[in-house]
């Protein structure tokens, strides 16, 4: 007999155990396990009508199918009640996770990333993406998009009030809408129509990103098909846009904190470089005191300034003379050319600059500080110069003395030099320097005279010659370096000169001489020599410039006030002369012949009467004693006329 005929027969039936689905009537002894095991295995929802349609296969008595119908009806909403659990489970587990990326936030845009992938993941949807408010602009802009592919889609700005985002920015209220282009509640452009476009959405989503009443942004879902969001995904999709809120406030906080603690870090080394600058500063302060003290030297002072200010400090007198002149006349040290330059003067009077390389950038304790360095140079420099000065005093009566006192004894004039670091038995040059641009003011013109003076006696005392004031100017008797020439010592005293009394200076250097201890006479020689060519130089136009005897040859001659024909022979062919006259030699008659005969060895023979070879051999003489350009033009020029003038008698002393 079939279960159905004992249950039909009255045999009774077992009430529901606990748990057991109550369907409000007799139902199957079958339906239950049937539909427990659907309900277990998460099958679909058209497999719970197959016991139905089963039973009225076989032909089921009508309550037997209407108690499977309700038992279908109870099972379909256990499962849709435990898929709302599952999906409530997935969105809790979601918002957890989410909640754990915002507290361990690092990248605020790699939050805000997961936040649209979870958003458009849960929702089911094609499209998530979360755009912000632009304050400046009054706009909002796409800042994250997920599932997007319209390159004009995503860079879409929408203005508040247009589109669906731009309305909930404006209202602060979620809004949905199943097909957006037929939706009339928001304005339309055709800016962000033509991007919707693009993207193919059709239904979407927005709800607002709050932080406190004001609205910061938006966070959308979208599909590309009509569709009907449901209250608990529009709930889902505020927690989300609540979540990336609060990210935005913590990226903002942090990137504020991060801003305040690095001006506070700036702020810190701000004050750890000032301070260093202070203790840079005090230091050579008492650095520089000390030196002031002890008669510490200017290089000492540049080393200390080096040492302190981490570059290279040299004293030096030919700086950029604009930037010398600017720093001279501010009080304050002048960049050129990623160099400080720091005037060294006193009483209006520049001493020169202390020059600083190696710190292009200087702060202004630092600059402070090579300013104070330059003052307590020129404290040095004025020191000095006041113990210089009675050594000047020294060195310009041994050079009056030279002048003058011709009778003096030599071994004396040797002690006194000795004296003052000067070898009167060395090759010297006498220089007679006069300051141009004369001014109508008697005080002026002295103080400039004065400054001359000075200069001269310091480049005398630096040289380790001799300096002295005399007729309206200065005469200096410096040594003549190896390789140097008379000319290039006055050109360059000139420069210096000039340089230290800031106007042109005019030199007239004489020949070399020698022997200044056994013979005095020659320093007066000398200068009248040096004298005659400072005259020449202003005839010439050529004042402020420095020239040597040398350098203008029988025209001095023409252009000095004085006609000094013997000295001019002298330097001419004096040591032609000079041999003649100890060896009894005939090179000057040579030389006569040799010009005479269109400078052709062949015909000097025939005039001399010797071999052609003797001719040579003198010449090469000649060449040895005179230099081996006695045959250029000039200075065959300059021998002819000497060898007249001294045939004429013009020097007695050597024939």
């Amino acid at each position: 007999m079939s279960r159905d005929h004992v249950q039909s027969a009255g045999r009774p039936v077992p009430a529901p155990a606990a748990g057991v689905l109550d369907l409000g009537g007799e139902v199957p002894w079958d339906a239950e396990p049937a539909y427990l095991e659907l309900l277990a295995r998460g099958a679909s929802a058209e497999a719970y009508e197959q016991p139905v349609l089963l039973a009225r296969a076989e032909n089921r008595p009508p309550e037997r199918i209407a108690a499977l119908e309700r038992a279908k009806l109870l099972a379909l909403r256990v499962r849709t009640e435990l898929e709302g659990r599952r999906r409530r489970e997935a969105e809790l587990s979601a918002l957890f996770e989410t909640a754990h990326d915002l507290a361990g936030l690092r990248d605020v845009d790699a939050v805000l990333q997961a936040i649209v992938q979870r958003a458009r993941s849960l929702l089911g949807t094609d499209v998530a993406y979360l755009s912000l408010n632009d304050p400046a602009r009054g706009d909002t802009y796409m800042r994250v998009t997920e599932g997007s592919v319209a390159a004009r889609f995503q860079q879409l700005r929408l203005g508040m009030g247009e589109g669906l985002g731009g309305l909930v920015a404006q209202t602060a209220r979620p809004y949905v809408t199943d097909d957006y282009f037929k939706d009339d509640r928001f304005r339309h452009t055709l800016t962000i129509d033509a991007g919707v476009r693009d993207e193919g959405l059709v239904a979407i989503l927005g709800v607002p990103l709050m932080l406190g009443p004001q609205v910061i942004g938006v966070l959308f879902a979208a599909d590309r098909r009509a569709r009907v969001f449901e209250r608990e995904q529009i709930a889902l999709l505020g927690s989300f846009a609540a979540l990336a809120a609060a990210a935005i406030d913590t990226a903002n906080l942090l990137t504020e904190t991060r801003s305040a603690m690095a001006g506070l870090e700036r702020a810190n080394e701000i004050i750890k470089d000032h301070s260093a600058a202070v203790e840079r500063a005090s230091d050579i302060h008492d650095r520089l005191a000390e030196l002031v003290l002890h008669g510490g030297q200017v290089q000492d002072v540049a080393d200390a300034v080096s040492q302190v200010l981490g570059g290279t400090v040299e004293f030096t007198g030919t700086a950029d003379p604009r930037s010398l002149e600017t720093s001279r006349t501010e009080g304050h040290a002048v960049s050129h050319g990623g160099e400080w330059i720091a005037a060294v003067a006193a009483g209006g009077e520049l001493l020169g600059a202390l020059v600083l390389r190696g710190r292009p950038g200087l702060d202004p304790v630092d600059q402070r500080t090579l300013e104070r360095a330059a003052m307590v140079t020129s404290l040095l420099l004025l020191a000095r110069r006041s113990a210089a000065e009675a050594e000047q005093r020294v060195r310009g009566e041994l050079l009056d003395d030279l002048l003058d006192a011709r009778d003096r004894e030599p071994r004396q004039l040797r002690d006194r030099a000795a004296r003052l670091h000067a070898d009167l038995d060395a090759t010297h040059v006498v220089l007679a320097a006069r300051p141009e641009s004369p001014v109508a003011d008697a005080e002026e013109a002295a103080a400039a005279r004065r400054r001359l003076w000075s200069a001269a006696s310091h480049l005398a005392g630096t040289r380790h010659g001799l300096a002295a004031a005399r007729d309206g100017g200065t005469v200096l008797l410096l040594p003549l370096d190896p390789g140097d020439t008379a000319a290039d010592v006055a050109r360059r005293t000139a420069r210096h000169l000039g340089s230290a009394v800031r106007r042109p200076v005019t030199v007239g250097a004489s020949a070399p001489v020698t022997g200044l201890a056994s013979r005095p006479e020659t320093v007066a020689a000398a200068y009248a020599e040096g004298r005659r060519c400072l005259d020449a130089l202003n005839l010439l136009g050529r004042g402020g410039d420095g020239a040597a005897a040398e350098d203008f040859g029988f025209l001095g001659l023409l252009l000095a006030g004085e006609r000094d024909v013997t000295g001019f022979v002298t330097r001419t062919i004096g040591p032609v002369v000079a041999y003649d006259r100890r060896r009894g030699t005939e090179l000057v008659r040579t030389l006569d012949a040799y010009f005479a005969c269109g400078a052709s060895p062949a015909r000097t023979k025939d005039e001399l009467h010797v071999h052609v070879n003797t001719v040579a051999q003198r010449l090469e003489r000649v060449a040895r004693l005179l230099g081996d350009d006695w045959q250029s033009p000039a200075r065959t020029l300059e021998i002819q006329l000497a060898l007249r003038l001294h045939r004429l008698g013009a020097a007695p002393d050597h024939r």
